[in-house]
């Protein structure tokens, strides 16, 4: 497949890099430095020009282009990008933007635009913050199968139960496979006799209920109820959807604004929120307002710095939990080593949202693990899969080592899979895959 991409930043690079290997990825970007980095970083073609001139993308070949992908930081220049390029070419068009007004006019009108898939930077952020908070102690978080199946992500810390138990030890959780830990950059498939370490994260797949349970063991909390005492600080975009989306799930966030004008458009518009105008970096008024008592404070202000200050803070008060945005994604892992629990970083939801689109041409669902070491595939089997009709046990030994199938549904319903397991025709598989071996495993299944 022969995809165009405009624009080289963050979320630019971390598409192309995560189609390059599979696919002939042409970058266009009007910054020479990026151009130059993007050359010699990856092993794509990299184009200095304007990503909404028709020259510009005729240069990079959209008129035989299967796709473009417009990823700037521009909603403007990234949907004129994709309207040009479909003067030309049938490419199938994919715009971010960060304004939900462009993402309402899209959805309310098929083919608006001229775009084919819309991706809201700021809506997947706030949408990944509430997933990552329902369930306690968790880094990542996706759902397969309808729901029926949950994969998560936890760090494992010295205080927890599971900490120096072997896998064969921690298995006792119904319906739950435990697929990988990660440790030290590496990631290793665990077995029966695998020692999980403090420091380890662990990806496990299995159903909600199981997912929640084993939460729970890692952190002593049942993970948001209506009760608890949630702060959202700053009324950005991100701050605003990350509290309506809270309100949806019946729990009332304290929103703290300090814009006077920002903070009454708030209060009329979360109606099931509490909007509190003042300084969110102001630890006197934190202390008032008893953030000490908080479930979860969520750091949602325009400043990476801030972000960082404000869930410090929290932290020294005493929240239970924190989760800041960092627009700066080489910031992330800083964040988290000072005492963040969860750093999200808008653009590379943003950047896996759009990669994981763009490999579910053979499968029904994808989540990228820890930016792309590995990957979840939701797939369902046919009669052509080297699963169908096997065992679990037989199907794996023919596969690279790096495989490992976390759940199975067949006519809605969970099943755990096991070595004796026989997987048939139809059966939706979801399987963790290291990305290395990606592009030999996936046509196998």
């Amino acid at each position: 497949m022969r995809v165009v991409v405009v624009g080289a930043g963050e979320v630019g690079a971390n598409i192309a890099s995560g189609l390059a290997d599979a696919h002939e990825v042409v970058v266009v970007d009007t910054d020479p430095e990026r151009v130059e980095a993007i050359t010699y970083q990856l092993d794509v073609l990299a184009i200095e020009g304007d990503g909404t001139s028709l020259a510009t993308l005729k240069e990079a070949g959209v008129e035989d282009a299967d796709m473009l992908i417009a990823s700037t930081d521009s909603d403007e220049a990234n949907i004129v990008a994709c309207a040009t390029a479909k003067t030309v070419s049938d490419a199938f068009t994919v715009a971010r933007v960060r304004k939900t007004d462009y993402l309402t006019t899209w959805r309310g009108a098929e083919g608006a635009f001229s775009v084919d898939f819309m991706v809201c930077t700021d809506l997947l952020a706030a949408e990944t913050i509430v997933r990552i908070a329902g369930l306690p102690g968790a880094q990542d978080v996706d759902s397969f199968a309808g729901g029926r199946v949950r994969m998560a992500e936890f760090e494992v810390t010295e205080e927890s139960t599971l900490a120096n138990e072997t896998v064969e030890s921690a298995d006792r959780f119904e319906s739950l496979t435990f697929a990988a830990i990660l440790r030290n950059g590496d990631v290793e498939i665990p077995r029966g006799d695998t020692l999980i370490e403090p420091g380890d994260k662990v990806v496990v797949i299995g159903s909600p209920e199981s997912c929640r349970l084993f939460a729970s063991e890692l952190t002593p909390t049942n993970g948001l109820e209506s009760s608890d005492e949630v702060y959202v600080v700053g009324g950005s975009e991100i701050g605003y959807q990350t509290a309506r989306l809270l309100e949806a799930q019946g729990v009332t966030p304290r929103v703290i604004e300090r814009d006077p004008e920002r903070a009454r458009e708030l209060a009329e518009e979360l109606v099931g929120s509490v909007v509190l105008e003042n300084d969110g970096t102001d630890i006197d008024f934190l202390e008032r307002e008893h953030v000490a008592d908080a479930d979860l404070v969520v750091a949602a202000l325009s400043s990476d710095e801030k972000n960082l200050l404000v869930s410090l803070l929290a932290k020294r008060l005493g929240a239970k939990r924190t989760v800041a945005v960092v627009e700066d994604g080489s910031f992330v892992d800083v964040f988290e080593t000072v005492g963040v629990d969860v750093a999200v970083n808008p653009r590379e939801v943003t950047a896996e949202e759009i990669t994981r689109f763009t490999r579910e041409e053979h499968t029904q669902n994808v989540a990228i693990i820890e930016s792309d070491r590995a990957e979840v595939l939701e797939i369902e089997v046919d009669d052509e899969s080297l699963l169908a009709n096997r065992t679990i046990a037989d199907a794996t030994a023919d596969l690279p080592q790096g495989v490992v199938v976390g759940a199975i549904t067949r006519d809605d319903e969970l099943i755990t899979p096991r070595g004796d397991t026989v997987v048939r025709p139809g059966d939706h598989v979801v399987v963790f895959a290291e990305t290395s071996i990606l592009e030999e495993v996936t046509p196998q299944l």
